[in-house]
């Protein structure tokens, strides 16, 4: 069962996604809070898998929120569930350590596996921002995914699927360590330095193959 608390300021929202989150059995929302500090306060206290957090509240907005619950409570994924794609938002929201950044207009089964990617250690990201993230990273000088092996290229695309290490290893027939040696290795290799970016480059550059 994945366990979900709900941030966001408007509680029509709130009850929407409470009611659409029930058409999904292995999705549980054990709460929800109206604001930054008490959707905060919520995470620490229950540890949820899953935080979906608005950005735009009253008082502690979601970035704030966001950047407690990753310092308090780390095994909490936070996902960002809002209506504004600007880049400079996005990048912020990430900076603070949401694991992924959805638009509220995301069909509710896209949503559901959203959740499900945070739960499992993936980062999901609404394809309509990747690209503009994408934009302002740096790249780096080699770009094209030349710069790594075929079984790199494997590994990227896996994660870039939203896959957790531990699926990623069972696929390739591999450890984790060995999995997350390939990491450390790709995020040298293309200029990044943590999974989210890996996500974005190889959706920026896996796909031109």
């Amino acid at each position: 069962m994945i366990e979900v608390v709900l941030v966001d300021d408007h509680r029509v929202v709130v009850e929407g996604l409470k009611l659409l989150l029930q058409a999904f059995p292995d999705v549980n929302v054990v709460g929800a809070a109206t604001d930054g500090a008490e959707g905060a306060d919520l995470a620490i206290s229950l540890t949820p898998d899953v935080v979906l957090m608005d950005l735009s509240m009253p008082g502690v907005d979601g970035v704030q929120a966001t950047r407690r619950i990753v310092a308090e409570a780390p095994d909490v994924a936070v996902v960002v569930l809002t209506t504004s794609s600007d880049r400079e938002t996005v990048l912020r929201s990430l900076d603070a350590g949401a694991v992924g950044y959805l638009m509220k207009d995301t069909d509710p089964q896209a949503l559901y596996e959203g959740i499900q990617a945070a739960a499992a250690g993936g980062s999901p990201i609404d394809p309509r921002v990747a690209r503009a993230l994408v934009e302002t990273r740096r790249r780096p000088a080699s770009g094209p995914a030349s710069v790594l092996t075929a079984k790199q290229r494997e590994v990227l695309d896996l994660v870039a699927a939203g896959q957790p290490n531990r699926l990623v290893a069972k696929h390739l027939g591999v450890t984790e360590k060995t999995v997350k040696a390939h990491l450390t290795q790709i995020y040298a290799a293309i200029g990044v330095t943590d999974r989210v970016q890996a996500t974005l480059w190889a959706r920026d550059h896996l796909s031109e193959r």
